[in-house]
């Protein structure tokens, strides 16, 4: 479980509806502000294609589970609490909401589209949802800039010597924001500010502050209540507007997910997590049919309640992940089991960095890598893709 998913969004969007339907956790709902004080960390998962198939074996595996050839791998989702207007400024839950923030890869942010909560998650009619998507982004650049600022006060203190880079500083005052030098003098580059921190005005401070925002804290647009006519207005019409092309959205009904989800559990239907279709195998009551008729239209017209591809959309869409198979030649993991691990890599990750994953020793020894489906030696250097099958060879 290397990566972590945060949920945000303002209080009453159903962002502790979502978190409970992905985990089946009971954290409290509530239509009122604050439902959710502190962080509630779940288990989730995220689908991969099994590979253990292709090797005429089955799988059994470690952690998550394995359902007809479709792997699921856990993943941890994090309910962060307290976004509220000058979050950045210490309101609300302040400080605390940024920092349990930053300890999230990516961000899913639960956006009520129905338009049926005010910018405080308060009962209204006719918001749009756009000053929602807007006002998350502009707190979380308030408080990259707030960072940014530190940074030219520690270039223009000379604290690292005469050799002064303002990339340096700069990436180490947001280090927090796992970022480093050299993505910073990329960010310089691809904004024109320059490496002249003196000929910035506050436009291109604002402009390089959302940037590394932008690269360190990736965003996916949940668009929730779309089981709604007045959500699926408002999706059509946001998702069309170019000034919020940077984001990915997706479709998304929390309520049809947990109500799937717990009618699969009591046995009424059989129901697999992401699916576009369901089967009735129960007796359910007049009401729970009419129900679930309704969600069936909602599912089949938007190939799944939404819950399931938020989350491997932020992973794997918005992130690049990939998912990686520890093996060898012969599709064994080990001596103990068939297929037993799948991990998840960023993107770009190599022979060495997956050695490393494995465990530190291993990666010291790394002699080289094996392409399991072909049986070809890979170096430490080769760039790994998503699904593959790799034996590493070590001296440890």
């Amino acid at each position: 479980m290397s990566y972590k998913i945060g949920l945000v969004g303002k209080p009453s969007v159903g962002k502790s509806s979502f978190f409970n339907a992905a985990t089946m956790n009971d954290v409290p709902e509530g239509a009122y502000p604050f439902t959710t004080i502190d962080p509630a960390v779940g288990e989730a998962y995220v689908r991969v294609e099994c590979a253990a198939p292709e090797f005429d074996e089955t799988c059994t595996p470690s952690v998550g589970f394995c359902d007809d050839g479709t792997r699921f791998v856990p993943v941890k989702l994090v309910d962060v609490a307290g976004l509220i207007p000058g979050a950045h400024e210490g309101n609300g839950l302040g400080n605390q909401f940024l920092t349990d923030l930053n300890e999230a890869d990516v961000l899913v942010h639960v956006v009520d589209f129905s338009g049926k909560t005010d910018l405080e998650g308060e009962p209204t009619t006719g918001h749009d949802p756009r000053d929602d998507i807007d006002f998350l982004e502009e707190e979380l650049d308030m408080w990259y800039l707030d960072i940014l600022e530190k940074g030219l006060e520690r270039y223009r203190s000379g604290y690292n010597g005469e050799e002064n880079h303002i990339e340096v500083d700069l990436a180490e005052q947001m280090s927090a924001f796992k970022t480093n030098k050299d993505e910073i003098k990329q960010v310089l580059l691809a904004t024109d500010a320059g490496l002249d921190p003196d000929e910035w005005d506050e436009e291109t401070k604002a402009r390089v502050a959302r940037e590394i925002r932008k690269r360190t804290k990736p965003i996916l647009i949940a668009a929730n209540k779309m089981d709604t006519p007045a959500a699926q207005e408002n999706y059509a019409e946001i998702t069309a507007d170019p000034d919020h092309d940077h984001l990915t959205f997706v479709p998304t009904s929390a309520h049809a997910e947990k109500a799937l989800k717990k009618a699969d559990e009591a046995d009424v239907v059989d129901y697999r997590p992401g699916a576009s279709s369901f089967e009735i195998v129960g007796d359910p009551s007049e009401e729970q049919a009419a129900g679930l008729e309704q969600i069936r239209e909602y599912v089949e017209s938007f190939e799944g309640t939404g819950v399931q591809a938020v989350l491997e959309s932020a992973l794997f869409d918005v992130m690049g992940a990939i998912a990686v198979f520890p093996g060898s030649a012969n599709g064994r993991s080990d001596t103990q089991g068939v297929f037993r691990d799948c991990f998840i890599l960023p993107d770009g990750s190599t022979t060495e960095d997956f050695a490393y994953h494995l465990h530190s020793d291993i990666g010291d020894g790394l002699l080289h890598g094996i392409d399991c489906r072909s049986n070809r030696q890979v170096g430490s250097t080769h760039e790994l893709g998503h699904r593959d099958v790799v034996e590493i060879v070590t001296t440890n």
